[in-house]
């Protein structure tokens, strides 16, 4: 039996534009030709994989069904959720569906994921195939490459998982990496009829719920609308802490391969930090006196660069009034000024400029700089320099 991937695809992508009225899912973001989506669809046509199932809800609908056309996906079917429940909904309703055998496995992805080593990953769903059970459950750990607070982690023994850590402090993760604790990815893996004994077990109301959603559900050209009078009624939970939290049966697959959610800008600034040179075009560098930069992709409403400040370079004490700007060090120890603070960071170290925050960024050292920075904004150009002091003679 092939195993059937769930996509789940309802992310707003709040954290990456916390001030912005109208923002764009994380899951649609065009990175330079290129979407979070549009991978994972990508990911799910191997051999190993039935036609996909996408969770969504309908703001989404028509995004989904362009992104299907563009990858030409013709075998699909969409499950529509009428409001926001959290996933632990989503991921029994799309289970739910009747054409889902009791015993089919059932892989579940994030729309927003960014999995590189797609055939190790492949290889290990596959092999792990024949020890699914009615009961167990299998989730994957991606072995940590630093200590974050922007992921949770979890513990095992002997590849049974035993404890759960929702993103903790840096000091805590180093503590936890340290007991061969694993990032925990949010990919699930298990059998329909595990969900559903799951379900009944620890969480009835959603099960109740969620079940009377799809009975009565609408459904037309390959797209479940999900009944909204039923589906409201079921409790808004993750599927972590409805069900992770309260089974013993959880086993973990171990991946040691690159792997991000994209859940920031400092991830975002280090995935084109990765892969620059696919970005990278001469005719988009700009020379200034303290150094240059390069901007490396312009999306909508924010812009990637890489600036190099070559030692004793100095860039204006500035402001901006369209954007704010997120900072990764790469290279060298740059000297920071932001208001009233000032600090030396280090290669890894990252900071965010607010609106209007008054900064300026100081090489006093032999070795250059190098910075990936994300500006975000209505408006991305020079012209949204105020200059407050500049050793160039650039203040007016």
């Amino acid at each position: 039996m092939k195993i059937r991937p769930v996509i789940l695809c309802g992310g707003a992508g709040t954290r990456l534009w916390p001030n912005a009225k109208k923002h764009q899912a994380k899951q649609f973001i065009d990175f330079g030709n290129w979407t979070l989506l549009g991978k994972t669809l990508e990911r799910v046509k191997s051999s190993i994989f039935d036609a996909p199932i996408i969770s969504t809800n309908a703001k989404y609908l028509r995004q989904v069904k362009q992104h299907l056309k563009k990858h030409k996906i013709k075998k699909f079917k969409i499950v529509l959720e009428p409001a926001k429940r959290n996933t632990a909904p989503a991921i029994l309703s799309t289970a739910l569906i009747k054409d889902i055998p009791n015993e089919q496995p059932l892989m579940f992805l994030a729309a927003d994921h960014l999995i590189e080593k797609v055939g190790l990953f492949n290889k290990a769903i596959k092999k792990n195939q024949k020890k699914l059970t009615q009961n167990n459950i299998f989730i994957f750990g991606i072995k940590p490459k630093m200590p974050s607070s922007e992921f949770g982690y979890f513990l095992t023994k002997s590849n049974k998982v035993t404890r759960f850590v929702e993103k903790p402090k840096e000091a805590k993760a180093k503590q936890l990496i340290s007991k061969k604790g694993y990032w925990n990815s949010g990919m699930f893996y298990l059998r329909k009829d595990s969900i559903i004994d799951n379900f009944k077990k620890y969480q009835p109301n959603i099960y109740r719920n969620c079940n009377k959603a799809v009975t009565k559900a609408k459904y037309k050209s390959n797209v479940y609308y999900l009944n909204k009078q039923a589906f409201t009624k079921a409790t808004t939970k993750s599927f972590d802490y409805a069900i992770l939290e309260k089974t013993k049966d959880i086993n973990a697959i171990k991946l040691d391969i690159p792997w991000s959610d994209l859940g920031s800008w400092k991830e975002i600034c280090k995935m084109y930090g990765r892969n620059k040179r696919h970005y990278f075009k001469k005719k988009n560098v700009f020379h200034r006196p303290w150094g240059s930069y390069v901007n490396l992709f312009n999306g909508k409403e924010f812009l990637i660069k890489e600036l190099y400040v070559k030692p004793k370079g100095i860039l204006s004490l500035q402001k901006h009034h369209h954007r704010a700007e997120h900072w990764v060090v790469t290279h060298g120890k740059p000297k920071i000024t932001l208001n009233k603070k000032y600090f030396t960071m280090k290669p890894d170290e990252t900071i965010f400029i607010p609106l209007g925050a008054i900064h300026r960024i100081e090489n006093p050292y032999k070795k250059p700089v190098k910075i990936i920075e994300a500006q975000i904004g209505s408006i991305l150009k020079e012209t949204d320099i105020v200059r407050f002091q500049d050793v160039y003679g650039r203040v007016k």
